[in-house]
């Protein structure tokens, strides 16, 4: 009642005359999400500070999983990298560890991402374009060649074939005399979000998920360190979501992952501390800070109250980040410098365990080596002169920054109950929901920016004629017929024999209960190319239609 009556004393005597002289710039203040935005925030009354926010490193992981966050240990500085081939991306990963970054993160050709070799007809012209192609495990041997897999942390952002990928990973460590029990690394295995946002998918729901569920139960005891899904936000943010939506959609398909591996008899307190989670950082400063906090309490919640779990390591949420590629311009593309180093901030007050920051050439080329190293930088001065990693949650306590923690996590919370209605996060999938608020958000954040309403700085304010300077990266296109006489020196030199062999006892356990991961590390080193063991499958499991509910 104090604070009430002081903010009226301060609207009438103080606020009330400035208004009359100098009004606002508008008449309305909100977030991204359509949250309203006070002129100032005040403390709320009747909540409990042990309860919402608590400490670092307990429950309910508001203001951190780990007790000493960024004190103890830095964040993982993982750039994401991968082009043209297995040898160029190895050096560029190699110069990228010479320069300080701590983690690999590996991005795949399109060919790879849904299951195809490099000599396959519908791979012409994509071989290399968008990451490193990958077709057998002689090209996983090259990208990695003079890397100590016991010692980088590798994440892989690769979904429908994920199984495939990690065997391929597990088969150059063994090769190498690495440990598998020593590997340390994330897979994104994410199809839900390929179907909400995209479209890197290969098989229908249930044999995919029987997949991501194999992963869970092998790498329980053979891989035990290793991430083995990375439940991703960033992709149902690029794809026009809002702050709200990204939580309230990945943690919905959270909910359908951790159903599915009850269903297939693991316990949660096992894989649950294995879970990992991929968020976008986006422009909106403060509200990209609260929904990442958000998103901690909420997640701990589900998992405690919903699915019963008691270890505290399975009720923690760590996420890796990466940037907001959307919002980088190729108008005056020196800014996006800017938005990176806001956006990167954003994630490391927010807690993130992981981060990428995206280069400044990102919406014009894939990046130039001069672009990744500022982009690293961005990172390291971030640690290393900003002060913001020395005290934890440097913004909790924050009036404003609580209040939208608990608006974000309100909103998030309507739209899982809204979702469980529907019959879960597959279901809303099937119907189109999910897809459809998405793009119903994406309209509107493309009318406002057309209207002038939101403003993009050199897009539709402080415009300017200029020429475009930077250096871009191109991609040889003869390095696609390279990868193709590669693929068929493999095919001649293999015992071809064998190979059929495996391929015949693919297809008789794809259509049965075991699981597939012994058998698909066993496939990659007899030699069988990625495309062989997805066509393998597709033959038994047949592709995913979606279905046409516009």
């Amino acid at each position: 009642m104090k604070n009430k009556n002081q903010r009226k004393k301060w609207q009438e005597k103080i606020l009330k005359p400035a208004l009359e002289k100098f009004p606002e710039r508008k008449s309305d203040f909100a977030t991204g999400s359509g949250i309203p935005l006070p002129r100032v925030a005040l403390p709320e009354a009747g909540l409990s500070y042990q309860e919402r926010l608590g400490f670092p490193g307990e429950k309910p992981f508001t203001r951190g999983v780990y007790p000493t966050m960024h004190r103890g240990r830095l964040w993982t500085m993982r750039q994401y990298a991968g082009f043209a081939s297995a040898e160029e991306s190895n050096q560029r990963y190699r110069y990228l560890l010479e320069q300080g970054q701590t983690g690999l993160s590996v991005a795949f050709d399109l060919p790879t991402q849904i299951g195809y070799d490099s000599d396959h007809p519908l791979a012409a012209g994509e071989v290399g374009k968008v990451g490193v192609p990958i077709s057998s495990l002689r090209d996983m041997e090259t990208l990695f060649k003079d890397i100590p897999l016991d010692k980088v942390s590798t994440s892989m952002t690769i979904n429908a074939p994920a199984a495939i990928l990690l065997a391929m990973y597990i088969a150059v460590a063994k090769k190498g005399g690495v440990d598998p029990k020593s590997l340390r690394g994330t897979i994104q295995n994410d199809i839900l979000k390929e179907y909400i946002a995209r479209g890197t998918y290969i098989f229908p729901p249930k044999p995919s998920m029987k997949l991501i569920t194999d992963t869970f139960q092998y790498c329980q005891t053979e891989v035990p360190k290793w991430n083995t899904i990375s439940i991703s936000g960033y992709h149902i943010r690029e794809a026009g979501s809002t702050a709200v939506q990204e939580v309230a959609f990945t943690l919905a398909n959270g909910v359908a992952y951790v159903e599915a591996a009850l269903n297939a008899g693991l316990d949660v307190d096992d894989f649950g501390r294995r879970l990992s989670f991929f968020f976008n950082a986006h422009n909106d400063f403060l509200e990209e800070i609260a929904k990442f906090r958000s998103a901690r309490r909420l997640w701990a919640s589900i998992m405690e109250e919903r699915f019963g779990a008691t270890h505290p390591d399975a009720l923690k949420l760590r996420f890796h980040t990466q940037t907001a590629g959307s919002t980088l311009t190729a108008q005056q593309p020196h800014n996006n410098v800017v938005r990176v180093a806001l956006q990167a901030l954003a994630a490391v007050l927010g807690g993130t365990q992981s981060l990428h920051t995206n280069s400044m050439d990102e919406a014009l080329s894939l990046p130039t080596q001069e672009a990744v190293q500022i982009a690293l930088r961005t990172q390291q001065i971030l640690a290393e002169e900003s002060g913001v990693a020395n005290s934890i949650d440097p913004l909790g306590g924050s009036y404003l920054v609580e209040e939208l923690t608990d608006e974000i996590e309100t909103r998030a919370q309507a739209y899982l109950e809204e979702i469980d209605r529907q019959g879960g996060a597959l279901a809303a999938i099937e119907n189109g929901y999910i897809q459809g608020e998405i793009l119903d958000a994406a309209y509107r954040q493309l009318r406002d920016l057309e209207s002038g309403e939101s403003h993009q700085v050199g897009v539709n304010i402080y415009q300017m004629d200029e020429d475009l300077s930077l250096d871009l990266l191109s991609v040889d296109p003869a390095l696609e017929k390279t990868q193709k006489v590669r693929l068929a020196k493999l095919r001649q030199k293999r015992d071809q024999k064998q190979v059929d062999k495996l391929i015949a006892r693919l297809i008789l356990a794809a259509d049965g209960s075991e699981n597939l991961m012994p058998l698909l590390v066993e496939c990659v080193e007899g030699d069988l190319t990625l495309g062989e063991i997805t066509g393998a499958l597709r033959e038994v499991w047949g592709e995913y239609r979606p279905a046409g509910w516009f």
